[in-house]
């Protein structure tokens, strides 16, 4: 499925909002939100830095099905994936687009190096960093934590 990235600008919540339907999969784009998914809370909580950035992944249909976004890291030549989504329906081999999509949307920013957190356990999304070049700097309390530095 081709699946492409498009800026959230306006900061446009409704269609993460019908993405993130499912309690367990809020749970894991963030941990701390409320369920179900509050827009305010994201605007005001999750999503309030001017200098954050934040992308859905459309199909070919114009349909969003992912979501990410991109925070100053250590300086803004350094961005942090967070909220990394996939919508069920547009799973399977998406985990190498988005990573992709989130390399694009970095360099566009700017930035020298793309930093994340991600589950230990969650084999497909660690499969598509590390395929992507990611290296793991650490691995704490079942989440690794990885970087890759843009040429």
């Amino acid at each position: 499925m081709p699946l492409t990235a498009r800026p959230n600008l306006p900061v446009d919540l409704v269609p993460l909002s019908r993405i993130l339907t499912d309690e367990a999969d809020l749970a894991l784009v963030n941990p701390n939100a409320k369920f179900p998914f509050d827009p305010l809370e994201w605007h005001e909580k999750w999503l309030a830095d001017l200098d954050d950035a934040s992308f859905y992944l459309i199909d070919s249909a114009g349909k969003e099905v992912g979501f990410f976004a991109l925070r100053i890291g250590i300086g803004p030549e350094v961005r942090h994936l967070t909220y990394a989504f996939v919508a069920q329906e547009a799973r399977g081999g998406a985990g190498g687009i988005l990573a992709a999509e989130v390399e694009a949307a970095a360099r566009d920013l700017g930035a020298l190096t793309i930093t994340l957190k991600c589950e230990l356990d969650n084999e497909p999304a660690m499969n598509a960093y590390t395929s992507a070049g990611y290296e793991t700097l650490s691995e704490r309390n079942g989440m690794a934590t990885m970087r890759l530095d843009l040429d």
